[in-house]
């Protein structure tokens, strides 16, 4: 089963303009996120991705293996990468935040030396970087957003992380018609309240959730996890019952297979 098919399938197209919730339990959904990436990098589209929690060299690596290179993509003006490990570090030594500050653009995650939980310089990096210009001929518009919980650990509060997607929608998904993905961490079992209270408010407001499982008969060499596609049509006019797909899948160097559940080539 193509992946693309299954996720993308719309009259609408592509570029229609939603919200896209990742979610992993006992598995690294993190496959997902390059999945997206290179899927709107290859479809054209201007791609502002907030990547915070693993290196840009980590995010290229991969993304070569699926035949999309971020370099390349960087140099065109096609891909605006924020590359949260490296920014933590400029913020807490105050170099480069200083430097950007003089300039008059204030530092994306200056929130973590203001001791606040004000999430407006991620935003206003959010927005001038997918703005339209003169003679910008992208077909669409992206944000990818890995992950979230991280915003959490360097001390923004729910409610803020909450605020942040909310005017993000309203800036990409209404205003521009593009589309937003964004990972959250955090399973049923989660001890972390805070986590918790943020995924779960992210899935009451998502047009489409993917959830990766881990199997719960655990390890298998054919069958990695399961991956839940949750369509939201209780969100669209008529109040129509959520749609559910379940199917389960494993990583290979190159791609991910999926299928439908008890389907596998070790099964079958």
């Amino acid at each position: 089963t193509r992946f693309d098919d299954q996720v993308f399938c719309s009259e609408r197209g592509v570029f229609e303009g939603t919200f896209t919730l990742l979610r992993d339990t006992r598995t690294d959904g993190s496959f997902l996120v390059h999945h997206f990436l290179s899927f709107y990098l290859r479809a054209g589209c201007k791609v502002c991705f907030v990547a915070l929690l693993q290196s840009f060299s980590h995010y290229n690596i991969v993304a070569q293996k699926l035949g999309v290179s971020l370099t390349a993509a960087k140099e065109r003006g096609q891909l605006v990468f924020l590359e949260g490990l490296g920014s933590c570090l400029d913020v807490l030594f105050g170099e480069e935040q200083q430097q950007q500050e003089q300039a008059g653009q204030p530092h994306p995650l200056r929130f973590i030396s203001d001791g606040a939980s004000d999430l407006r310089g991620l935003f206003e990096f959010v927005q001038t970087s997918l703005a339209p210009a003169a003679g910008d001929a992208w077909p669409g518009r992206a944000l990818l957003l890995d992950d979230l919980g991280v915003l959490l650990s360097l001390g923004a509060s729910p409610v803020a992380v909450l605020d942040f997607v909310h005017y993000c929608r309203v800036a990409v998904c209404s205003r521009l018609q593009g589309n937003i993905v964004a990972l959250a961490r955090g399973g049923d079992d989660s001890e972390d309240e805070e986590n918790e209270l943020l995924v779960t408010s992210l899935c009451h407001h998502s047009d489409l959730i993917l959830w990766a499982e881990g199997l719960a008969t655990g390890f298998c060499k054919d069958v990695h996890g399961q991956l839940k596609i949750i369509r939201r049509a209780s969100l669209q006019p008529g109040g129509q019952p959520d749609v559910l797909q379940i199917y389960q899948y494993k990583i290979q160097d190159k791609n991910v297979t999926f299928f439908a559940r008890g389907l596998s080539a070790a099964v079958l």
